[in-house]
């Protein structure tokens, strides 16, 4: 038994001095990803003291509006936030009840969205927030790429590393996190009640947004 166990301390201590230096690393890569896709909300609200009676009025004049939405091309809607909620008077009674309802709308198209804003205004439907990202086929080609810039970065600060050292390399682990291509906010609070005041189509323009790539992990030194 004592034999087995010096034997696999033996080997163990072999194994361990035959490893060579284990350099951790880190490198990454960002891409520029076009804001082809707009993102608007628009919602119906109301108050009163009969909650039935507003939900009549809010669901009503959502009801139109997703007609109108459903009849325009290429672009898509889901419901958003719903909510009824009491209006207490300053000595906490039930003064009334207020009621929301909220539509996203979704499109490649942003003359269409423009369009539809303007006139689901009219319709009494106030807009919410606005914003732009890449699509999701625009941000995975993007990713790809900026996920093999990222990954040949790594490979070239190890070969760095170990032409300096006059070593051989190998990977020995890697993570990749990727992140960027967040919503950015066209119009929203005050602007956005502005907007609704005059009824106006929301003139909308597309820009870029940065997709990056971080990558981590460890290297080993060969002789």
């Amino acid at each position: 038994m004592k034999k087995t166990l010096l034997a696999l301390l033996a080997g163990s201590f072999a194994a361990a001095s035959q490893a060579g230096a284990l350099i951790d690393l880190a490198a990454e890569a960002g891409r520029p990803a076009a804001n082809d896709m707009v993102r608007a909300s628009v919602y119906s609200e109301a108050s009163g003291s009969n909650p039935a009676d507003l939900a009549r009025q809010v669901n009503g004049n959502i009801g139109e509006a997703l007609k109108l939405i459903r009849e325009k091309k290429g672009v898509t809607v889901k419901s958003g936030n719903q909510s009824t909620y009491p209006i207490y008077t300053q000595s906490r009674k039930i003064d009334g009840w207020r009621m929301r309802s909220e539509l996203l709308i979704e499109s490649r198209d942003f003359g269409a969205v423009s369009e539809l804003l303007g006139r689901l205004q009219q319709m009494r439907l106030a807009v919410g927030d606005i914003a732009q990202m890449p699509s999701p086929e625009t941000r995975r080609q993007v990713e790809d790429e900026a996920m093999r810039e990222a990954i040949r970065a790594f490979q070239n600060r190890a070969a760095v590393v170990a032409e300096q050292l006059g070593k051989g390399w190998k990977i020995k682990q890697m993570h990749i996190n990727q992140g960027g291509g967040s919503p950015v906010p066209i119009m929203r609070g005050a602007r956005a009640a502005m907007l609704a005041a005059d009824a106006a189509p929301a003139p909308i323009e597309a820009g870029e947004s940065t997709i990056t790539t971080h990558v981590t992990g460890q290297i080993e030194l060969e002789d």
